[in-house]
Order: structure tokens, then sequence, then C-alpha cells
């Protein structure tokens, strides 16, 4: 299992630091350049023959010194290896330099290549800090690539990340070059697990050259380096995830309180019900209306259903501080009575998910029948400040889980990256916000973030989010800490389609947490 320094994101300015911070230390800048270029070379000669005809595409900096490094490694083990560079050795400064020097193969312009057959192309062009567009002839000479790459005669190893990518939101740059796998040093990036970069870099490989831990942590030399991100992964969250002590019950583990949607839309709240006493809640109650309760009792088996009586039912039973954890939004319906709902949970002392239709009813939005929303209405009876105000009022966590549309609905359309959009609504809600996807965000209001890399595309069915929430009220139920419960849930979900595979819907979910929750267990 990974520790969570092990797991830390890195963007390019923060690498260049713990760069600086190694060089400062003792560690000789050119010792870092051979054994980057060292790395590369291992993974491309595991990716070819004994003998393979590798084309080394050099930029100016010290990227292209890596691949000088990697190209002399290559050729000394009997690869017909040709350098291709930007610009010509005496040109070059610095550690690249040096390397370049040491290259005593073939070296022509990158122009020349002209889509020569190769097996392999290793781009160590520009590294993870490139933030413009490629030139346009550079994305010729990638063009001319494209007849080798498609019929799978050539392959291509990126150095750091492929060039065109921006490392720190993993944003393309007008073009890139596809890799089928990515060296990285020391740490990995955003930019490698954030979409679409994570899809431009094929298999990431992060690589070992040397550079100590401790340059992320404080010093008499330097400050703390502050790192914020991670790749979510157990090592995030497993020394915090509930274990049942021999003296547990069902009472100390942690009552969930799911609220139920009308009875034409029950489905969704049972799904979030099904999740949270799966995840280890020790009682789920599902609570509705008269017509609802009646038809979640016929599904209903270990969990429990109540009646209540609108808000002022759903206030008076959160009065009881056993029920310490409430799931809100999934089928709820959109409008006031759910805003209503939600204001009354978040006035109570339990841990409280806004999911769904309890999102949008604080969006200040007009409807429109079933074509949806035209706007914000000025006079709208609830509104995002509403729902933040609420927030702040309050010391019990609160978790938003909001998809793209509903994010943009409740927090409008934020600059930046997936990663500077998600902190930004986690520090203005005051809450954990979870931006869903394929790359899922989970940010705290303290900077805290993780990028969530193991949801596989199946997961793209019908209440599957419904699913998630329950996971995340479950695991706040059993006094989780709240960003740790979000990420743990966050990855079970993913863990859980990934280990049922094709075919899943939503019902399945649940069904696996024994299975990965057990092999969670077995590699602790």
């Amino acid at each position: 299992m990974s520790s969570p320094h092990e797991l830390v994101l890195l963007t390019p300015a923060e690498m260049a630091e713990a760069d600086c911070r190694a060089v400062l230390a003792g560690i000789a800048s050119l010792v870092l350049m051979e054994a980057a270029g060292l790395a590369v070379a291992n993974e491309a000669a595991r990716m070819v023959s004994a003998g393979a005809r590798i084309a080394v595409l050099c930029g100016p900096g010290n990227n292209g010194g890596d691949g000088y490094v990697a190209a002399r490694l290559l050729a000394e083990r009997g690869h017909a290896v040709t350098v291709y560079a930007i610009g010509i050795r005496d040109t070059l400064a610095g550690d690249a330099a040096a390397m370049a020097q040491r290259w005593s193969g073939p070296m022509r312009p990158l122009t020349d290549i002209s889509g020569e057959p190769v097996d392999l192309i290793i781009d160590a062009l520009f590294g993870a800090g490139l933030t413009r567009p490629l030139d346009a002839d550079i994305l010729a000479v990638f063009n001319g690539f494209s007849s080798g790459i498609a019929s799978g005669q050539t392959q291509v190893l990126a150095v750091d990340v492929p060039s065109g990518l921006d490392g720190a939101t993993g944003a393309i740059l007008v073009g890139v070059l596809k890799a089928d796998r990515t060296v990285t040093f020391f740490r990995a990036k955003p930019g490698h697990v954030l979409l679409p970069g994570r899809a431009a870099c094929g298999d990431v490989v992060v690589a070992d050259i040397g550079l100590p831990a401790s340059v992320l942590t404080a010093t008499s030399q330097w400050p703390d380096l502050s790192v914020e991100t991670w790749r979510n992964d157990p090592g995030v969250w497993r020394q915090a995830f509930p274990r049942p002590s021999l003296e547990a019950h069902k009472f100390t583990r942690g009552h969930a309180v799911v609220v139920s949607g009308p009875a034409h839309a029950t489905g969704a709240a049972r799904l979030g019900a099904r999740g949270a006493l799966r995840v280890g809640a020790g009682l789920v109650t599902l609570v509705g209306d008269a017509a609802a309760t009646a038809i979640n009792a016929t599904h209903a088996t270990a969990v429990m259903v109540r009646q209540i009586s609108g808000t002022a039912g759903l206030a008076d039973l959160l009065l009881d501080a056993r029920r310490n954890a409430v799931l809100i939004g999934p089928g709820a319906g959109v409008g006031a009575d759910t805003a209503a709902d939600a204001l009354a949970a978040l006035s109570s002392n339990a841990s409280v998910v806004l999911d769904a239709d309890a999102l949008t009813s604080f969006a200040g939005l007009e409807l429109t029948g079933r074509f949806g929303f035209i706007g914000r209405g000025p006079d709208a009876p609830v509104a995002p400040d509403d729902l933040f105000q609420a927030i702040a009022d309050r010391s019990a966590p609160v978790v938003l889980t909001p998809h793209e549309g509903e994010f943009i609905r409740l927090f409008g359309d934020l600059a930046g990256s997936k990663l500077d959009r998600a902190r930004a609504a986690a520090r203005t809600s005051g809450a954990i916000v979870v931006l869903n996807g394929p790359d899922t965000v989970i940010a705290a209001p303290d900077g805290r973030a993780a990028i969530n890399d193991n949801a596989p595309p199946t997961l793209a069915t019908a209440g599957s989010g419904d699913v998630l929430a329950g996971f995340i009220t479950g695991l706040l139920a059993q006094g989780m800490a709240a960003f740790e419960a979000t990420c743990a849930a966050v990855w079970l979900h993913g863990a859980c389609a990934s280990h049922f595979g094709p075919g899943l819907i939503a019902e399945d979910l649940p069904e696996q947490l024994p299975a990965v929750l057990r092999t969670l267990g077995e590699a602790s």
C-alpha cells in the first residue's frame, strides 16, 4: 500500500522547488538528470525488442537533457538510436548542454524526421511546465507519426508528460503526442490524473531518481512545501477508516437517515440507504411521506422505514442525536420543499450529505416545465447564499456531491482547472465538495484535495451517484473524518464497479463492498 507521501501530486512549480531543495541538500543536478535518463531508458527497453529503431525527440531544456541521457544509454545497449533536436548542440545551456555533449550518436533537426519508420518515439521535447501551445511545425512532426502509431508499428514513451500537456491542469494546449507510457520522476502531477491529460499519458510510471521525501517537509533550510493534493488511494485515508471494536454494537456504529423522494421516485433514496448500510452504518432509516413509506416498506428489509410529516417531522426526528448523519437529494424533487428539508437537516447536529435535487433546489433557478431551467430567478425563495450561510452556521460537516451541471447551477462558471474549481467551491461553500466524473475531485474548505482515478466507464449508469452519496453518509455516521470519509467512499465506489465488471447497474454496487473491503483489509 502506498503511503500518503508517495501519493502526493506536485504541480510543476512544486516539483521544481523539490529539485532545488535536493540540490541544496547536496545532490548534484547532473546526478538527478542521469538518474532520470536511466529511468527513461529502462522503460524504453521494456517496450521494444533488441536492436529497435528509436527516435529521441529532445527539446532545449532539462526535459531534453533527460532525453540525451536516455539516448546514450539505449545506444550502449545496442539499439539504433537517433536524436532529433530543437536547436543545435551549441545553443543549449546548463545540464542539458552537458548531457548533449555526452551524446556522440546521430543528431538531426527535429523537422528532419519526416515520419521515418521507427519502433519507439521518446518524447523529451517539453516537460510538465509548458503553458503555451506547441508551434505548428512541431504539431506537423507529430502528425507525421500518425500512420505508424495507428498501425501499431510505433509506440510513444513520454518523458515527464506528453509534450503539449499542462502538468498542473491536465489541459491539452492545442495538440499533444499521445503516449503509450509516461515516465515521471519522484511524484506524479495533477495533469497525470486529471482528464484529458490522463488519457494522453497512457500508463504512468513514477520513477525514483534519488530525491529524498524530506524535500517536501520543513527543515532548518526551508519551510514546509505545504503540499495539499493527493491521488486518491487507500493510503490517504486507511488509518481513519472505521473498524468495529469487539465491544461495538449497532448503536455505536451510527444511525444514518435518508430522506425519500415522493411515491413515484423512491428508488434513488433506497439506493443511497443500501449503500450507507453496506458501508457499515449500524442503522439506516428511510423517511418520507405516507405514500413513499408504503412503497419503501415493500422493498426494504434491513433498512428501516419511517413515516414523517414534512419538514417539521424531519426536524423532530433529527433532534435525537443518535441519528448522526443524513442524506437528502436522491429523487427528492427540485423545489422549496427539498430546500426546506435540507435547511432543517443543516439546523441539526448531524453530518449532512446533499446530493442531486437538494443541490439544484438552492440554485435560485426558474423552472420552465419539462425543459428545465431558464436562468436565475431574482426573487427565488432559495439561492446558493442561503445554503452557504446555513453551512457556515454549523460545526458538523457537510458534503456536497454535484456533477458538472449541478456544480454550475450552484457555483456558476468558475475559472480554472477542475481541481481549481472544486477548491474554490469548497472555500465558498464551507463544505467538502465532490465534483463528480471519471476524474472526480474531492476538495475541502481548508485547501486539501484528492483526485480519483479508479472509476471505470461502467459507473456511468443511472443511480450510481445515489449509491456514492450513501457510502459517504454511512462512513460519516460511523464518525469517520469528513474529508477522509468522502475520499474513501469515492474510491470504494470505483473499486466496486471494477470488481463487478461489465453489465453493472447501480443496485450491484453495494453488493460488491464485502469483497472490496475484504481485499482492503488483507492489504493492511
